[in-house]
């Protein structure tokens, strides 16, 4: 990605840019990622990929540079794979702790908790258009645990780690995220 000097980070979410730059700053030395200020887009897209195609050209149109756009999410197993696509706004108020709650309550009783971090992750830059995406399997807990982290950190327990999300630290989080995945293998793309 040196060959763009310049990136625009497709998200108007504070923690996102944060844990953006940290997942690309050392992926992408001497590259400027810049946050986006424009308008967010309707992302009416029926997949990760799709709606990360949606942001990463609205950013790309209202800036005028290459731009670095992901959609992420948590799929449940015993809910079909939602909510999937519509995890940001699965309550329908846009509130991480509303989210958590109605899942909680749709998993009331549920025996099969597995679930998975999903991430398509996308650079577009003028017609040049790069894609890769991730999954972290893991299980959702009966409860929160953890005070680090956003949106369903607190309660997804990854394979094999016996922790939250949201016990990690952020650079523990960093090295082992769906996000952080993906981010990683778009940037192989151009090496």
């Amino acid at each position: 990605m040196a060959r763009f000097p310049r990136i625009v980070l497709a998200t108007g979410n504070a923690h996102k840019v944060a844990e953006l730059r940290a997942i690309l700053e050392p992926l992408l030395p001497g590259v400027e990622l810049v946050p986006y200020g424009g308008p967010s887009p309707v992302e009416d897209g029926d997949t990760f990929v799709a709606n990360a195609l949606i942001k990463a050209r609205a950013a790309a149109q209202a800036t005028g540079l290459p731009a670095l756009a992901d959609d992420s999410g948590i799929a449940v197993d015993a809910l079909g794979g939602a909510p999937g696509i519509h995890s940001a706004r699965f309550s329908g108020t846009g509130r991480d702790d509303d989210n958590r709650a109605l899942l909680l309550e749709r998993l009331r009783g549920a025996e099969d908790r597995r679930a998975r971090f999903v991430c398509a992750a996308v650079l577009v830059a003028g017609e040049e258009r790069l894609e890769a995406e991730a999954v972290w399997p893991g299980v959702v807990l009966e409860a929160e645990r953890g005070e680090g982290g956003f949106g369903y950190d607190p309660l997804f327990e990854p394979d094999g780690l016996g922790v939250s999300v949201a016990e990690l630290t952020p650079e523990q989080k960093n090295t082992r995220s769906h996000r952080a995945q993906a981010f990683r293998r778009l940037a192989e793309q151009l090496d």
